[in-house]
């Protein structure tokens, strides 16, 4: 795993020298996730405006191929072509394996519930409380560090004991606070902060697919 983490980070710091200061950090969120996925846990992400975008983003990585094939295993496609035909072969020949991850940003429908019924701050921590167990990763992104939804779907990881790797710029904020490790990219100004935020969690995806899928 090192050697394969080292690869990834001498990577992004060619392109992304000011990332420099942030290495440690990311070499030890992509050691959190892949010891979560080594225990079937699953990873959550969360943000707000852009960062929400990012959290979406992170889960399409995981969620199928991002720079690697992942076919199914050879049981799963011979079951898939005896039991469902010409389908069967269809989705055994195109469907890949999946990280489990699962945006707290995406559900709508729920979200807007949640805003009309208990609090428009609350749709993150509220699906988090019941899909959340011990052992599960949030990542939880805000620019500022300061996002009230953010933070108090970290207050809900607490409680659950999901382990917190909070993405932020470099002032921290209240989430550099709350998560167990905390990325701070060396920028202020949101968009910049969201233009080094991408390349993190790029390489964070990768290390992560080239450690379970190494074809």
């Amino acid at each position: 795993m090192k050697k394969m983490t080292t690869t990834v980070l001498d990577e992004l710091l060619l392109r992304y020298p000011s990332l420099a200061v942030c290495s440690k950090a990311i070499t030890l969120a992509i050691e959190l996730v892949i010891r979560a996925y080594e225990r079937d846990a699953v990873v959550f992400t969360c943000g707000n405006g852009g960062s929400a975008a990012d959290a979406d983003h992170i889960v399409g990585e995981l969620l199928k191929g991002f720079v690697r094939r992942r076919p199914l295993p050879k049981a799963d496609r011979e079951a898939l072509s005896r039991e469902a035909g010409l389908d069967g072969d269809y989705l055994a020949s195109r469907l890949q394996c999946g990280l489990r991850a699962m945006s707290l940003m995406s559900q709508q429908s729920l979200s807007s519930a949640v805003a009309n019924d208990l609090g428009g701050d609350l749709g993150p921590a509220q699906q988090l409380y019941g899909m959340g167990r011990r052992g599960d990763v949030l990542i939880a992104l805000s620019t500022s560090g300061n996002a009230r939804n953010v933070a108090l779907a970290c207050h809900v990881a607490k409680l659950r004991g999901i382990t917190i790797i909070g993405m932020t710029g470099m002032a921290g904020g209240r989430l550099a606070e709350l998560a167990d490790l905390c990325i701070k990219v060396p920028e202020k100004e949101t968009y910049r902060v969201q233009e080094l935020h991408l390349p993190v969690y790029h390489a964070l995806c990768q290390a992560v697919e080239t450690f379970f899928y190494d074809e």
